[in-house]
């Protein structure tokens, strides 16, 4: 005889006999319904007739008020039904029955769920004969199956373990070929910067700038002077940059114009995490268009880094860019967090990620 069940969410309730659950005061559906009430939460035990029917108890403290709609309809008979199990039921529509989350075998089936618990309710088909409802709370929930092939359970990203391995085939392939090909890009004309913030939001100021090109020789490493923010605390613990070393440095109004130049004679403009860098550099610039202009030479080196491992490293959860040192087997110049250990390590990444980027063809 089975002693313990487990439910769709994990829980597992053990079997017990009527007399057991009258003395902890638990109730049937049947009960419920004859109270106008609906269980608020999942069966806490169970029992198996001696016909093998299923009978779930509910805690009496986890109910709710039925609609009333299930226990009053003032323009028909109401009608009932007597299970094998001695359970009476009661007759209600489609559209009530659904509305109180009870469907059909056949319906449940389809939205991947087993009937494990008799029927709860009962309607007439056109041709007269019963069609039982199933609540779908009590319904055990069955293995997704993989959405390419329909024979194997999932197993990532909707698809079945052999799905899931011949698409990342494909997608290494893919991705490989990307960053394997040459680009014929020129290294003076390729710049990677990066900055430091007061905080983490739009609003925030920029602290510091570092550009460096290809080749690795720097272009512009400055501190900036916020021009409305006096402390920084949070921030600070992380790269470093305190109130009083930046009481010197110009504001970025006063860097602008060497900024802008530096970035027109860039093809290029990669950091690690464009998203927040670029939000904050593209206000140097007064218009949509000239920001545009701006974006559209900028590339994300965090982005190609995803890609990556998601391809290779699939087992990875994070992406930071000192995790894509580590990945990488990258060593750092400097202190990470600091805009110029930064810079160069979004060089150093992006080298490894794009070995072909400088060459014109695989030959030369």
């Amino acid at each position: 005889m089975e002693n313990k069940r487990t439910l769709r969410s994990g829980a597992v309730i053990r079997a017990i006999t009527r007399k057991e659950a009258d003395a902890k005061n638990l109730l049937t559906r049947q009960t419920l319904s004859e109270l106008h009430l609906m269980p608020s939460g999942e069966p806490v035990a169970f029992e198996l007739s001696e016909k093998g029917d299923l009978i779930y108890y509910f805690d009496p403290d986890r109910v709710v008020e039925a609609p009333v709609e299930m226990w009053y309809s003032p323009t028909s008979k109401k009608e009932n039904y007597t299970l094998e199990s001695g359970t009476v039921i009661e007759r209600m529509s489609i559209k009530r029955a659904a509305a109180c989350g009870f469907y059909p075998a056949d319906k449940l089936k389809r939205m991947n769920y087993e009937t494990v618990e008799e029927p709860v309710a009962f309607t007439y088909r056109a041709d007269k004969s019963i069609l039982f409802f199933f609540d779908k709370k009590t319904a055990k929930r069955l293995p997704l199956l993989c959405v390419r092939c329909g024979k194997d359970i999932r197993y990532k990203k909707k698809l079945c373990a052999a799905c899931y391995e011949e698409d990342m085939k494909i997608r290494r392939a893919e991705g490989d070929k990307l960053r394997s090909a040459c680009y014929g890009m020129k290294e003076e004309e390729v710049l990677f910067f990066d900055l430091e913030l007061t905080g983490f939001y739009d609003h925030d100021e920029i602290l510091s700038i570092t550009i460096i090109d290809g080749n690795g020789d720097m272009v512009m490493d400055t501190l900036v002077k916020p021009e409305h923010t006096k402390k920084w605390n949070r921030t600070e613990k992380i790269h470093g940059i305190t109130p009083d070393m930046v009481v010197d440095a110009p504001t970025l109004k006063e860097l602008t114009p060497k900024i802008k130049e530096i970035f027109a004679n860039a093809k290029n403009l990669i950091a690690y995490g464009v998203s927040t860098d670029f939000s904050h550099i593209k206000y140097i610039y007064d218009t949509p268009e000239e920001r545009d202009e701006l974006h559209k030479k900028v590339r994300c080196c965090a982005n190609e880094y995803v890609r990556y491992i998601h391809e290779h490293r699939p087992e990875l959860e994070h992406a930071s860019l000192i995790d894509a040192m580590e990945c990488l087997g990258i060593e750092w110049e400097g202190v990470p967090h600091s805009s110029i250990a930064d810079t160069f390590a979004c060089r150093k990444v992006w080298n490894v990620l794009f070995p072909n980027y400088y060459r014109e063809t695989e030959n030369n």
